[in-house]
């Protein structure tokens, strides 16, 4: 059972990690594994309903611009935008779905999070060195979609990694984050539908105060995110990465 006090404190994290590039399932696995902290799979799904929310309230005028376009039958740059999502959602669900056993199996590996820390460091690092001025492009949503797909791997940050990448085939620091941030719904959409279906909801008090926590957390904390990517300072959070990383390492081969 969650308390309402470790409920507060994993909505926090969640909110936290969820959007900064520092991986939420790493940081997940070290709770559970360091202060034998049991998060159940129920819990766990409600806080991403809370990381939804938070997409909603900050993407909210570019997803009913998508709706818009839809409905009026136009093809501009909200309907192409839904379409490079939907590429880019291909191989993420496929990659969930075929490793989807295996990868889970590294959420017990503490060794796995500290070598995927200094890599979801690296990569965020070298993105300082990219030029940002081209267009998305349907080949690289697929690209993005498949290290998006990557990600599910505790210590690879689902931001870090798709932004960075994007960052790498030199598509504009403000249409990769705003991408990068929509596609997170269909594939938070399909994890919470994947490991929630067979659920039955307890314990509702603290799931409810750990989801609001996360939603106010995560949208202060989204919303610094996007003030870094625009200024040019994405690259500071692989100082974090690598610390973390260095110790967890250090700790797994003591």
């Amino acid at each position: 059972m969650i308390s309402y006090l470790q409920a507060i404190l994993l909505g926090i994290i969640q909110g936290i990690t969820e959007w900064l590039p520092v991986s939420s399932s790493g940081h997940l696995v070290l709770l559970q594994q360091y202060f034998k902290l049991d998060v159940p799979v129920a819990f766990d799904v409600i806080l991403h309903v809370g990381t939804l929310i938070v997409i909603f309230l900050v993407f909210g005028k570019d997803i009913l611009a998508i709706f818009k376009s839809l409905l009026s039958w136009q093809w501009d740059q909200n309907t192409k935008l839904l379409l490079f999502i939907i590429l880019a959602s291909i191989p993420t669900g496929i990659i969930g779905l075929v490793f989807h056993d295996w990868l889970i199996g590294l959420f017990s590996s503490i060794l796995a999070v500290g070598i995927a820390l200094l890599f979801t460091g690296t990569i965020v690092y070298l993105s300082k060195f990219s030029v940002s001025n081209k267009k998305l492009t349907w080949w690289k949503s697929v690209v993005i979609g498949v290290v998006q797909g990557l990600a599910i791997i505790p210590g690879i940050s689902r931001s870090g990694s798709t932004i960075s990448f994007g960052l790498f085939m030199g598509v504009n620091r403000k249409q990769i984050a705003k991408f990068s941030f929509l596609l997170s719904v269909p594939a938070i959409l399909g994890a919470a539908i994947l490991e929630g279906k067979d659920l039955v909801l307890v314990n509702i008090g603290p799931m409810i105060i750990g989801t609001l926590t996360s939603v106010i957390v995560g949208y202060f904390a989204l919303k610094y995110l996007l003030g870094l990517i625009k200024q040019g300072k994405f690259y500071y959070f692989s100082y974090y990465c690598w610390a973390l990383g260095l110790v967890v390492l250090a700790l797994a081969l003591r």
